[in-house]
């Protein structure tokens, strides 16, 4: 079987190597409470793209630090009056946006309500607020780095896809119990935050999840592409490595793999295992701390890409579970 990590065997017992800091718990819990703070001032605006069958939405709210959050809203129009229909919540990878209306068009035809959020910052239409010091070059994990732990951005990312999961429960039309999540690379380590942080999240599909176990994957010299960005930190920073045990700490906040045994929802989770973008051992450093029903499915030659046939899969575990 092809490897680029670990072999299969060592990666099913894999339990991670970025640390967690001691106050872990209380600094999501303290998160948690401004978030709930924030008044999230919704407004639904109608788009100037429709489909017959669903109504389509431009949806903004206000997240944490005073950003206006942007994401896709498609609303099935076969619902009738008090009907309450699933809903899925969409993440997308790094630097992207909330994806094209007709890449959503399926689940919304299918009766889900969708809403794909667009990551502030990054490739869509949310806000920034930004006002951090320290190096911001080549990409956002190292965003904050050198501030308060409160100013991470992920921080703030994972905060508002709680956030909007939380919002779309409230909707009306939408029963609170059947909402689920989904998302690739960044995607999917926003799938897993946002099922941790607002655990009445159903079930999820994370795939070949981004922003876990940080230090692994500098350990395997895989710091580059998407993780670019550690090395230059450290390059400028601290080229000795003299404060490497504290920076990896730091980033332990904003690793998944600390918040994945607060998910509670049915978990599906596909990995490749030639992928050299988000390594094995660093996804299974989360899947490994799921403790609620979980699944993965196994794709041995595929790499950071399309996985051949899961989408049909994934669809067919939504159905199954949110109905």
């Amino acid at each position: 079987m092809p490897v680029v990590d670990l072999s299969l065997d060592e990666l099913k017992t894999y339990s991670g190597t970025n640390p967690r800091p001691e106050n872990f718990n209380e600094y999501w819990e303290k998160a948690l409470d401004e978030m709930k703070s924030v008044d999230p001032d919704v407004k639904i605006l109608k788009s100037g793209f429709q489909a017959p069958g669903v109504q389509c939405f431009d949806y903004f709210y206000t997240g944490v630090a005073g950003a206006r959050i942007h994401a896709k809203y498609l609303r099935p129009e076969v619902l009738s009056a008090g009907e309450r229909a699933p809903a899925v919540v969409f993440f997308h990878g790094y630097t992207g946006n909330a994806g094209s209306w007709m890449s959503h068009l399926v689940w919304a035809s299918a009766g889900y309500h969708v809403w794909a959020m667009d990551c502030r910052g990054q490739g869509g239409l949310s806000e920034d607020p930004g006002g951090v010091s320290g190096n911001t070059q080549h990409g956002h994990i190292i965003r904050g780095l050198s501030d308060s732990p409160e100013k991470l951005y992920f921080r703030q990312v994972f905060l508002d896809a709680a956030e909007l999961a939380g919002l779309a429960m409230e909707t009306e039309g939408v029963d609170p119990k059947r909402v689920g999540a989904r998302g690739g690379s960044q995607g999917g380590g926003l799938t897993l935050a946002c099922a941790a942080l607002e655990p009445r999240i159903a079930c999820l599909t994370p795939v070949f999840p981004f922003l876990s176990d940080y230090q692994r994957v500098w350990e395997l010299d895989l710091a580059k592409r998407a993780y670019v960005e550690l090395v230059e930190w450290f390059r400028r920073f601290d080229p000795m490595h003299e404060r490497e045990n504290e920076i990896f700490t730091r980033l332990g906040y904003i690793d998944v793999q600390h918040l994945a045994e607060r998910i509670k929802g049915k978990v599906l989770m596909a990995s490749g295992l030639m992928d050299e973008v988000c390594p094995p051992s660093s996804q299974f450093a989360a899947f490994n701390k799921i403790t609620s029903s979980k699944s993965l499915r196994i794709f041995p030659d595929f790499g950071h890409e399309t996985l051949t046939g899961f989408d049909d899969i994934e669809f067919s575990f939504f159905r199954d579970t949110l109905g």
